[in-house]
C-alpha cells in the first residue's frame, strides 16, 4: 500500500481511539503503533502529522504525543446576503467578471478510493517521479542562495533550460518562469486582449481555458476541430468575422480530442494569424506525454517564429506533480514586456526553491528515465482502457486512439445525456466528464471524456471501464 493512504488509513483507526484519552494524557509511542498496527514508521509518522493537523493531538518531540483539548466551537453563521447586491452590476456599469470554475473543478477532484478516477487531469502517484522530485528537492535547499529572491523573469538558468526544450529560434530571454500552466494561460490572455474583445479557442477545447477567458472577461469564439487540428478554412473566417487579435490552441495532443495539428495545417495557421495581426498562443501542455508507440512529434509552432507571432506554454507539471508548478511563457517583442508586467503585477515571481527544484530534477539522469518510463506507462494505460471499451462498447472509440496524453474523447449514441451518463456513472463507482463542458456553446454531439493518467492501474482501468458501460447500459 502507498504510506499516504496507509497514514489515512492508521489515522482513521486512531482518531476514536484519541478521543477515549483524557485531554493531555500521552498516547502510545511510534514504537508501539508501529507494533499493533504492524506498519512502517513513515505511516505512523504521517497518521500522527493527519491528526495534528486536525487539532486533535500535540506532538511534543521528545516527549510523545498528547491528547490535545477540544478545539473551540465553531462561529455562528453569520449573514452573507448583502454580497449578493455587492457583487452585482451597479447601474450603468459592466457586471463584475466571473469565472464557471466547474469543469476546472471537477478535474481537480480528489475521488474516494472505491471510485475509479477516469476525470482527474494529473498523474497518479505511481507515474510521477516522487524520489527523483524528493532528490531535487533536497538539493535545491542546499543550494547557495536557494532562498534569496529571484528574478522577475525566473532563474536564468531555467530560462535557458525551457529555451533549450522548446528548441529552434527560441532563446532565454525570450522565456518567463510562470507558476504553472493555467497561470500562464491567465497571464497570456489578460495581457494580450482587451476586456469584452473576442479570443478564438478550438472547439471543443480545455474547460480551463474557457475559465480563464471568461474570468478576463473576454469573449471566446470557436473554431471547430476535427482529426487533423484546427480547420485554416474556418479560423480565417473567424478572424475575418471577429477581428479577434488572438487564437488559443493545443497543436500536440488536443484536450480533448487528442488531435494532432497536421504537417499541411501548421503553416496554415500561422499564415492566417499573421495576415490578421493576431498572436497564436500555443499550449504545448502534452509534449512530454507522448507515448512510447508514438512518432517523434513535430517541434513546437514557436520553434521557428522569428517574428513573435506565436506565444508558447510550456509546463513541468503535467508529466510531473501537480505540486511542481512551474512552467514557461515564450515571446518576443512587446507582448513579452507586456506579459512580464501583468505576471509582476499578479504574482510577483516564482518562489526560488521550486525553481530550483526544478532545474536540479532536469538535469538529473533520473529525469530521462523518468519520461522513458512514463511513455511506456501511458502506452499501457491507453491499450487497457481502450481494449476494454473495444472489447464492451466498440461504438464509442473513434476511428484514430491518440498517442499522447492521457485522455479519450467518447462518442455517445444520439440522445444520450452525458451529465445523466456521468452521475449514473459515479454512482456505479467510475468518475466521469461530460463533454458539455468542452464546448462554448450547445455541442454538436453529446460526447464524454474519460481518462487514464489518474487511476491507480490498468486493471482499475479495466474495471471502470465496465462501469461505465454498465451505467450506460442503465441510462
Amino acid at each position: 500500500m502507498h504510506e499516504r493512504s496507509s497514514g489515512a488509513d492508521l489515522a482513521a483507526i486512531l482518531r476514536p481511539e484519541v478521543e477515549r484519552y483524557p485531554v493531555g494524557a500521552r498516547l502510545p509511542s511510534s514504537r508501539a503503533l508501529m507494533e499493533r498496527h504492524q506498519v512502517s514508521p513513515v505511516t505512523v509518522s504521517r497518521a500522527i502529522a493527519l491528526l495534528a493537523a486536525e487539532g486533535l493531538v500535540v506532538p511534543r518531540p521528545g516527549a510523545g504525543v498528547f491528547r490535545a483539548a477540544p478545539a473551540r466551537p465553531a462561529p455562528a453563521a453569520g449573514d452573507t446576503s448583502w454580497q449578493e447586491v455587492a457583487l452585482s452590476a451597479e447601474a450603468g456599469l459592466p457586471p463584475a467578471r466571473s469565472a464557471d470554475a466547474s469543469g476546472v473543478l471537477g478535474a481537480l477532484a480528489l475521488q474516494p478510493a472505491e471510485v475509479v478516477d477516469l476525470n482527474g487531469g494529473y498523474l497518479h502517484a505511481s507515474l510521477q517521479p516522487e524520489r527523483a522530485l524528493a532528490a531535487a528537492l533536497a538539493r535545491a535547499g542546499r543550494r547557495p542562495g536557494a532562498w534569496e529572491r529571484p528574478p522577475l523573469e525566473g532563474l536564468p538558468e531555467l530560462r535557458a533550460w525551457f529555451a533549450r526544450d522548446i528548441g529552434g529560434t527560441v532563446g532565454a530571454a525570450d522565456v518567463l518562469v510562470t507558476s504553472g500552466g493555467q497561470s500562464a494561460l491567465t497571464t497570456a490572455l489578460r495581457s494580450l486582449a482587451a476586456p469584452g474583445a473576442p479570443v478564438l479557442v478550438e472547439s471543443p477545447t480545455y474547460p480551463g481555458l474557457l475559465a480563464v477567458a471568461r474570468a478576463a472577461g473576454l469573449r471566446p469564439v470557436p473554431v471547430p476541430v476535427d482529426g487533423d487540428g484546427v480547420r485554416p478554412d474556418l479560423l480565417a473566417e473567424a478572424f475575418a468575422a471577429t477581428g479577434a487579435r488572438v487564437f488559443v490552441c493545443q497543436p500536440l495532443f488536443q484536450n480533448p480530442t487528442g488531435a494532432v495539428l497536421s504537417a499541411e495545417r501548421r503553416p496554415e495557421v500561422l499564415r492566417i494569424a499573421r495576415a490578421a495581426g493576431a498572436f497564436v498562443v500555443e499550449d504545448d501542455f502534452a509534449r512530454r506525454l507522448a507515448h512510447a508507440d508514438a512518432p517523434p512529434p513535430a517541434p513546437p509552432l514557436a520553434a521557428d517564429d522569428p517574428d513573435g507571432t506565436v506565444v508558447h506554454v510550456r509546463s513541468l507539471t503535467k508529466p510531473t506533480s501537480p505540486n511542481l508548478r512551474v512552467a514557461a511563457l515564450a515571446a518576443r517583442g512587446p507582448a513579452r514586456e507586456r506579459l512580464r508586467a501583468v505576471q509582476a503585477v499578479d504574482s510577483f515571481f516564482v518562489p526560488r526553491p521550486l525553481q530550483e527544484a526544478a532545474l536540479e530534477l532536469v538535469g538529473a539522469p533520473a529525469w530521462g528515465h523518468h519520461l522513458r518510463t512514463l511513455a511506456g506507462a501511458l502506452q499501457g494505460r491507453r491499450q487497457a482502457l481502450a481494449g476494454a471499451l473495444a472489447r464492451l462498447r466498440p461504438d464509442l472509440l473513434g476511428p484514430r486512439l491518440p498517442l499522447g496524453g492521457h485522455h479519450l474523447w467518447l462518442r455517445l449514441p444520439e440522445g444520450t445525456d452525458p451529465q445523466a451518463l456521468a452521475a449514473a456513472a459515479l454512482r456505479a463507482g467510475a468518475a466521469v466528464t461530460p463533454g458539455r463542458g468542452y464546448f462554448t456553446a450547445e455541442p454538436p454531439a453529446p460526447r464524454l471524456r474519460v481518462g487514464y493518467g489518474a487511476a491507480e492501474g490498468p486493471d482499475r482501468l479495466v474495471t471502470g471501464a465496465e462501469r461505465l458501460v454498465a451505467a450506460l447500459g442503465d441510462g
